[in-house]
């Protein structure tokens, strides 16, 4: 483990020029930065202001995950009682000399910084295989054959290599919940802690707990950071639930280390599930909390600490002044336009430690865990904000802003510069189609070639040959949202396209050799058991006509900042009241007049799309995916056909 840095000396006390530390906390990503600071930090020092960064969720599992982190988690489970030792940490505890002299190769394979290693990691000989390579049992053909050769073949040797030691790494993820930390997952850590939680004492009970082999890692990585970078101000940003705790251990070692540090929270978590907060005790943790595009809200605070505005100018912010209650400060000031919000940085990133998975078969659904993917916008918020299961109402959704496709490829041009990798995720809402056609141009103009993908609506402006050009601009994926592949529900949720057009739009990108992912819905106000075998049907015919490579089945959630969240009344639904709420603010529960089960009508869909993905059941009647009755599909069997072949 890192040692620790001394405490501050009284002198180090004394006003110091600023300088800002940025931290992506655990769990976010293996594969790739979390884009987040490297758009702080880009922005920050465009703006003549000292910042840095550091990945302490990607610190922390190439800890845990080395000979050192090993041995910890073997030391841990010496101590708990043989009644308390699974079957699954039994069988590592008893192979740990196995795992011992494998998790460094591996970790380093995964990095790609020992390609070789594959032949013996394909082998099946190398790596101790735990439960999670059980699975791999469902692709023995009749004859028992090799069960992987239909994904990979005779030569797909690094995909074959890295899918099992993606499982491998998967086992030992399993072995740390059940023997160290049950909270523990590789991206959504301790996410029920937070996770719409309308107080904050679950997270008040888990930091005050006394700390586990992860909580005690984490402190030492955050030491070491804080030695190296000796910051003024730590911004943390939390994207999602799951890495709320961790933010909060971080926040609790730099106040515990150095009290003068300011800390600062902020990130996607916050901006849709903090928008109400009262609860005193997070300023224990964090000086200031704030709301929404971070750039404005960050000038204005570090001019408030560089005592050059008065805090009742803060923009967005939270905070709790001493003796007071959480306050909250919005002087109103316009935004810093998109244009000028600068070119993300990754340096100081460990850009070759990243570790690139394979956790799904599937070649679309692997991008989000395959690759070092350099993540950029096209534009801010969204062009259509009128889905009504969407939070239309807040700025990273309703503000809608762009750039010229001229200043976006000089950020691409400079982003290859300085990580010299061509890998480009595009994480828009939704990305215009004008904007990427512009865009598309720009790139062929200058000659520059890219790997690209991202997020868009499928709507008619992506024709046939539009689709074709951003192919030609190196478009290898997109994804979008079918939600509920029902033209009532689509109506009911004014997604402004039909089940036909989404057929057309995901062929015209299918013929192109451009890879398609389908975000797909059930549980949405008054659907049916009906309706959800029809949109089955529709996935399975989209699937089997080659308009779509891969899909994913989200529960529809209700949350406070939706239209239907705003006005339940207009979607056939009564909301639950909510218990009074000082800390998380999101999901809401609502009574729906169907009383439809749509959990158990989810495993079914999800067992469907799995199968799906792979190539399998494509033909069959989609009842068979239900463990219980359900009634026949009213859809007919060859409508995308039909969709397909009729005139745009």
């Amino acid at each position: 483990m890192p040692a620790s840095p001394a405490p501050p000396s009284s002198s180090s006390l004394a006003p110091r020029p600023i300088r800002v530390l940025s931290v992506i906390p655990p769990m976010t990503q293996l594969n790739t930065p979390y884009p987040s600071t490297a758009y702080l930090t880009g922005f920050l020092r465009s703006r003549g202001v000292s910042a840095v960064q550091e990945d302490l969720a990607l610190a922390l599992i190439l800890a845990l995950l080395s000979r050192d982190g090993l041995a910890a988690v073997q030391a841990c489970i010496a101590e708990l009682p043989a009644a308390q030792r699974t079957p699954r940490v039994s069988a590592f505890s008893e192979r740990f000399d196995q795992y011992l002299a494998t998790i460094a190769p591996t970790v380093a394979f995964l990095q790609g910084r020992d390609a070789t290693l594959a032949h013996r990691i394909g082998s099946r000989g190398f790596l101790p295989e735990g439960p999670r390579f059980d699975s791999l049992e469902a692709y023995v053909d009749d004859e028992g054959g090799d069960p992987m050769a239909w994904a990979f073949g005779a030569l797909g040797v690094q995909d074959r290599a890295r899918h099992l030691a993606t499982l491998y790494l998967n086992d030992i993820a399993d072995v740390l919940r059940e023997a160290v930390d049950p909270r523990f997952e590789f991206v959504r850590y301790a996410e029920s802690l937070a996770m719409s939680q309308p107080t904050f004492e679950p997270l008040a009970a888990a930091l005050a707990a006394a700390p586990n082999l992860v909580d005690r890692l984490l402190r030492e990585l955050t030491l070491a950071a804080l030695a190296r970078h000796a910051p003024t101000v730590v911004l943390v940003s939390v994207p999602f639930p799951g890495a709320v705790y961790a933010a909060l251990r971080i926040a609790q070692t730099v106040k515990a280390f150095d009290a003068s540090i300011v800390t600062v929270l902020g990130g996607g978590f916050v901006n849709t599930e903090l928008r109400e907060l009262s609860e005193p005790r997070v300023f224990d943790f964090f000086d200031y909390v704030t709301l929404d595009a971070g750039e404005r809200p960050l000038l204005a605070l570090l001019a408030h600490l560089a005592g050059e505005r008065s805090a009742s100018r803060l923009v967005r912010t939270f905070h709790r002044p001493a003796g007071a209650a959480v306050r909250y400060t919005n002087f109103v000031e316009p935004e810093v336009p998109f244009a000028e919000v600068g070119t993300p940085t990754w340096d100081g990133l460990p850009l070759d430690r990243y570790l690139s998975l394979l956790d799904m078969l599937n070649p679309m659904h692997r991008l989000w865990s395959d690759g070092r993917w350099n993540k950029l916008t096209v534009a801010h918020g969204c062009y259509w904000k009128k889905c009504s299961f969407c939070d239309v109402s807040l700025d990273y959704i309703g503000r809608y802003e762009t750039a010229s496709a001229e200043l976006l490829v000089d950020r691409i041009a400079a982003v290859v510069a300085e990580t010299g990798q061509t890998g480009f995720h595009f994480v828009d809402e939704a990305a215009p189609p004008k904007a990427l056609k512009s865009l598309a141009a720009e790139l062929a103009r200058r000659q520059m070639a890219i790997s690209w993908w991202g997020n868009i609506r499928f709507e008619k402006s992506f024709t046939p040959e539009l689709c074709q050009q951003l192919a030609d601009s190196g478009c290898i994926a997109i994804s979008g949202g079918l939600e509920v592949a029902s033209d009532r529900l689509l109506a009911l949720m004014n997604k402004g396209v039909s089940v036909d057009q989404v057929a057309r739009v995901t062929k015209g990108f299918s013929d192109a050799g451009i890879l398609v992912h389908a975000y797909l819905m059930y549980g949405f106000p008054t659907q049916t058991v009906q309706d959800t075998v029809d949109a089955l049907e529709y996935v399975r015919q989209l699937f089997a006509a080659g308009c779509i490579q891969s899909g994913f089945f989200h529960r529809f959630a209700c949350t406070v900042h939706s239209p239907v969240g705003l006005d339940p009344a207009a979607y056939g639904v009564t909301l639950q009241p909510l218990p009074p709420v000082s800390f998380a603010k999101n999901d809401i529960g609502f009574i729906d007049p169907t009383g439809v089960d749509h959990d158990a009508l989810g495993v079914g869909l999800k067992k469907a799309i799995y199968n799906y993905m792979h190539g399998i059941g494509l033909d069959e009647d989609v009842r068979q995916w239900f463990d219980f009755p359900v009634p026949k599909s009213r859809v007919a069997r060859h409508r995308i056909a039909r969709a397909l072949a009729a005139p745009g």
